[in-house]
């Protein structure tokens, strides 16, 4: 039965040090690969060592849950071939597609071998000196204005009474957006914490009260930024 080795890749491109050297070591076992974005993980294994010869591994990209994928990656697992699924940034199966074929490995009694490496998640959670005991992740917030607000308010309710952090993230050209929802429509003693470029040169990861970031200008557009809720004791 197959190896499968969950392969974490750069969050920013310049920070070749936050991926470990024993990850080439992985790769290298692997005879396929299912990457959420074929060009950029084929440009992310040649950065990390230039020796790799690309074409030599069988190329797939992620998908949703198409069946036709589906089935082939049953069939590469029955074929007992080794196994590498790379994100496009981060953790493999955190935030992130192959979550799905993960699944299946598992289903299928694959040994799976997740690798360390960068998650803006748990990066921002460290620094941002909210309650790492009790958080959650909720993904993107909604699109739609009074969705949002509406979802906002619903998190930072559950904040408050479950005594944990509320995690999200937003597409990077609606960063602003978000931040003047967040300040205009929560408590002023609630805490948020943004990280901006984790892991790259203009990396920041700051919190403070809604009160404060009323008076704060931060430049952040089409910048990946993360956001943690807190309004907890």
């Amino acid at each position: 039965m197959s190896t499968i080795y969950l392969i974490p890749s750069f969050l920013a491109e310049d920070a070749k040090e936050t991926i470990p050297t024993y990850i080439l070591d992985a790769v290298k076992a692997c005879q396929v690969v299912f990457a959420e974005n074929e060009r950029t993980a084929r440009r992310f294994l040649k950065s990390m060592d230039a020796s790799i010869v690309i074409d030599d591994f069988e190329w797939h990209t992620i998908h949703k849950t198409e069946q036709d994928q589906v089935a082939n990656f049953k069939s590469i697992i029955q074929k007992g071939k080794s196994i590498a699924i790379i994100s496009e940034a981060g953790c493999p199966g955190v935030a992130d597609p192959g979550q799905q074929l993960i699944a299946i490995a598992q289903e299928m009694g694959c040994t799976i071998k997740p690798l360390v490496g960068p998650n803006s998640i748990l990066l921002a959670l460290m620094a941002s000196g909210l309650n790492g005991q009790q958080f959650e992740f909720v993904g993107y917030l909604p699109i739609d204005n009074l969705e949002r607000i509406r979802k906002l308010k619903e998190l930072e309710a559950a904040s408050s009474k479950s005594n944990s952090t509320k995690i999200f993230i937003e597409t990077p050209y609606r960063n602003h957006q978000l931040l003047e929802s967040i300040v205009q429509q929560c408590h002023p003693n609630t805490k948020l914490c943004i990280g901006i470029d984790i892991t790259g040169k203009a990396e920041k990861i700051i919190t403070q009260k809604i009160s404060n970031w009323k008076k704060a200008t931060l430049s952040f557009h089409k910048i990946p930024a993360i956001f943690l809720m807190y309004a907890g004791n």
